[in-house]
């Protein structure tokens, strides 16, 4: 097993950050401690003032219901053959986008705590942005990062 450094795990996701990432990890302000799949949405990761990231749940009706009074194409269903590290069909919600810092994604790489996963297809990440712009919850300036796209 080839043992690599810390640092030159922070510097490799700051080199191949970018849409379509995907990243599993523990969320701190998530009531579980579980690790959930987070996915990158920005056009340009690397040069932007933070990382836009919607959340994937295999919770789906749990989903549905705590946003039944949102349209319901702010969120978008994902089976496994859409993407090849899901195992069970989930939804992300386009209502919610958490916005992290390249920095803070990279002391979660240097300290373990977050787990690279397989790039998602760009035709997914283009409808999960549609989702993001459809909501009435997402700040402009969030939406406005999509506006290059």
């Amino acid at each position: 097993m080839i043992d690599i450094s810390p640092e030159a795990l922070g510097n490799w996701l700051r080199a191949t950050i970018k849409a379509g990432s995907v990243y599993k990890f523990s969320e701190e302000t998530f009531s579980s401690t579980d690790p959930h799949f987070f996915i990158v949405l920005n056009p340009t990761p690397k040069t932007d003032p933070f990382i836009a990231l919607v959340v994937a749940s295999s919770q789906i009706e749990k989903v549905r219901r705590r946003n039944n009074h949102l349209p319901q194409e702010t969120l978008v269903r994902i089976n496994p053959d859409q993407y090849a590290d899901f195992t069970v069909p989930s939804i992300v919600n386009g209502n919610q986008v958490y916005q992290r810092t390249i920095g803070e994604l990279e002391i979660k790489m240097k300290r373990g705590e977050l787990e690279i996963k397989a790039e998602m297809d760009m035709a997914l990440i283009k409808r999960i942005r549609t989702a993001v712009n459809l909501s009435p919850m997402v700040e402009e300036e969030v939406k406005d990062i999509f506006l290059v796209c």
